[in-house]
């Protein structure tokens, strides 16, 4: 077993693994940019080291930095968490050829599953179900234009070099081809330093379901079933759940065995996600790509499975075989996630950076948040604005529910925009707790949460106007009260001067009093 363990990242991953490490009784070592000197991950961590300034280009990616910390430090093993240079093949290179151990897969199953259209020919090969589309990138908008037209539209262009929404466009028609190409096309080369697109039939209503599997250096490769994670803004996953409400026992199992024969075919050692559309029509499902790293949303896996997926990480990277088998795995209850983001839900959720004036994290049975601030935490503009990953559990998907709606409420950040309230808003939905969530489901929900506001505006406008008419009435009542006027009501002639008209359907009456 490692005695010590360098964590590649920031944030609540790092905090995440340094916390599995000190549970095997393995020492830590944290790095940091600039900008996080007063982190979480740095207070947590055994030892840390300053690597660069707040730019992630000048730090967190700096691998031969990182790994010259390393070899300083007396580290025997990295791990990269997820982002950053977690699937980079030649920083995995250059941490083997420092003698080093890499808690991930090995450099040729990255490359191999780092490009998407590579990744497609392994599954052919494996015999996966795709989405029909290239397996090739596409050399001009011309060439997209012939291909979309051959499958029909819509399409989808996607960077081949990577994946989290970057250079990705949905095309409707023959019109918008060129266009789309061509964005795709610079977003891909400016987030992957890789212009390659290749295109692939939209899928209907699709949900995104993921599975995870995990593999060692003895042969075993398992799977530990489903995620449902298909509510997304701007590709990006915000809430995610295991197991899936479409799913059931035989579709578990065919993508399950579809996920593991995938990771044999890739040579794949360690943890890692085989990603699929399923279709909320069909239920059929097409493979998508494979991650080669540990998940932001492996909580709900290890709540409803038991299985510490960090910890399991690294025993396997120091060459144990896997601690269960695939009869060994079970699926119990029901798991929630909600990535609580520093992001305004109002403002097309743009990141709200900041300093973080209060903080009260839930807590209670069965709620888990996988943190990496505190009060006084400045949330900066240089990374991603994750706060944390709250979770829950329950028997039963409603109970865990349940439990978010109560987690949420108890959760307060200050100082800054989150995403709570938005979570809380989804977790009384209809939509939602029917099950009913695809691709699409943000963007219906931001309808109908636009049409319920409106229509509360609408009707508080209209209840003014009732106060204001009335008033109206009533000040004319009064007018010709004072008059002198007599008003019989029912037959009964009143000393005292009445109005009465009609406002909204009521019959309303004023008896006028002398002092008005």
């Amino acid at each position: 077993m490692f005695r010590k363990i360098l964590i590649a990242n920031r944030g609540e991953i790092a905090v995440r693994v340094i916390r599995a490490c000190r549970e095997l009784g393995i020492a830590t070592v944290a790095v940091y940019s600039e900008a996080d000197a007063d982190a979480l991950h740095v207070r947590f961590a055994d030892e840390a080291y300053l690597i660069g300034p707040p730019q992630s280009a000048e730090s967190y990616l700096r691998g031969e930095r990182i790994i010259e910390v390393a070899l300083r430090a007396g580290a025997e093993a990295i791990h990269p968490g997820y982002g950053f240079l977690a699937e980079n093949a030649n920083f995995a290179r250059a941490v083997a050829d420092a003698k080093l151990t890499l808690i991930g897969p090995p450099a040729a199953a990255m490359e191999l599953m780092g490009s998407k259209t590579s990744a497609r020919r392994a599954a052919i090969a494996a015999g996966a179900p795709i989405v029909p589309g290239t397996t090739e990138p596409l050399e001009s908008a011309s060439a997209a234009r012939e291909t979309a037209a051959r499958f029909g539209y819509p399409v989808m262009l996607k960077a081949a070099a990577g994946g989290g929404g970057k250079g990705m466009r949905l095309v409707t028609g023959e019109d918008e081809i060129a266009a789309a190409f061509a964005a795709a096309q610079s977003e891909a080369q400016a987030a992957f330093g890789d212009a390659s697109v290749y295109l692939e039939k939209a899928v209907e209503r699709p949900r995104h379901i993921e599975i995870q599997i995990f593999a060692d250096t003895h042969g075993h490769v398992v799977h530990l079933g489903e995620r449902e994670c298909s509510i997304q803004r701007r590709h990006q996953k915000v809430i995610e759940e295991c197991p899936s409400p479409i799913n059931d026992a035989d579709l578990r199992e065919r993508m399950g065995a579809a996920a593991v024969g995938i990771a044999r075919a890739a040579d794949y050692v360690g943890a890692g996600t085989v990603e699929f559309l399923v279709s909320d029509v069909t239920r059929e499902f097409y493979f998508l790509e494979m991650n080669t790293r540990l998940q932001v949303e492996h909580p709900v896996t290890e709540l409803v499975t038991g299985i510490d997926l960090v910890r399991e990480q690294i025993m396997v990277a120091a060459g144990a075989p896997l601690s269960f088998t695939q009869e060994d795995v079970r699926w119990h209850g029901h798991a929630v996630e909600c990535r609580v983001y520093a992001e305004d839900p109002d403002n097309n959720f743009l990141p709200s950076p900041g300093r973080i004036t209060h903080l009260r994290v839930p807590t209670g049975p069965h709620v888990r948040d996988d943190g990496g601030v505190y009060a006084g935490t400045e949330v900066s503009i240089y990374y991603d604005p994750m706060i944390s990953k709250l979770a829950t559990w329950g028997r039963t998907r409603q109970e865990a529910v349940e439990r978010m709606r109560r987690a949420l409420a108890e959760y307060a950040v200050g100082g800054i925009k989150t995403t709570l309230p938005f979570f809380r808003e989804i977790m009384h939905d209809e939509e939602f707790l029917s099950g009913r969530l695809d691709t699409g489901f943000i963007a219906r929900f931001n309808e109908r949460r636009a049409s319920a506001r409106t229509a509360a505006a609408e009707g508080e406008a209209d209840k003014d106007n009732i106060v204001r008419r009335d008033m109206a009435i009533i000040a004319a009542a009064l007018a010709r009260g004072k008059q002198g006027r007599v008003a019989t009501i029912a037959g009964e002639s009143l000393a005292q001067p009445v109005s009465r008209w009609r406002t909204n359907g009521r019959i309303a009456q004023h008896r006028a009093r002398d002092q008005f």
